[in-house]
């Protein structure tokens, strides 16, 4: 790791990508921007917030509002039953967006893997960017594997087990880890 942070540099001070109170306009994003370049995620994320005069819609605007207009703005039919669901889950009471704060991590994890759309990678992007904790490790996420094997010059790309052996000396900052590992993907090694 000693060899990334230092063809890295110093990393700046992650921001987050929503209010740090949105956490429900945090997941519309995440859901939107999932599998997409982040220019086209955020392109497609702007179009939606003009439908709602620049601000993310409220749970029951989002359900109220036409779902062929959500397709419209550039959502696929899944991505609108998805940002659906979660619309559900937080009008019902079934996550409590304004708890997550107070959860461990793997709590965090659980309620919102429970909503239809978001998964083990949406949930763990959203404690880094969103909650800003420290210990995350989304051994799932491509972009981490691919700077793995690049790094600790791997045969092929690392599975979530061989990461978290890797990683293992990272804790407690492994939220740290993965952005110069992501960062790293764009320099040369050293």
């Amino acid at each position: 790791m000693a060899r990334v942070v230092e063809s890295v540099g110093r990393m700046p001070r992650a921001s987050r990508r929503a209010a740090p109170d949105d956490h429900y306009g945090a997941l519309v994003r995440a859901i939107v921007g999932q599998q997409l370049s982040v220019a086209a995620a955020a392109t497609i994320h702007g179009r939606l917030l003009d439908e709602f005069d620049g601000v993310a819609p409220t749970p029951q605007q989002l359900l109220d509002f036409d779902p062929a207009a959500l397709r419209a703005v550039g959502l696929s039919g899944a991505k609108t039953a998805y940002i659906r669901s979660l619309a559900e889950h937080v009008l019902s009471g079934e996550l409590e967006v304004d708890r997550l704060e107070e959860l461990g991590d793997e709590e965090v994890i659980a309620e919102l893997t429970a909503v239809k759309g978001i998964g083990e990678w949406t949930a763990h992007m959203f404690l880094i960017f969103q909650l800003q904790r420290r210990d995350v490790l989304p051994v799932g996420d491509l972009g981490i594997r691919s700077a793995v094997r690049r790094w600790y010059e791997l045969p092929e790309l690392p599975g979530a087990e061989q990461i978290g052996e890797i990683a293992e000396p990272w804790r407690p900052h492994r939220s740290l880890a993965s952005r110069y590992l992501w960062r790293s993907l764009a320099v040369t090694p050293v």
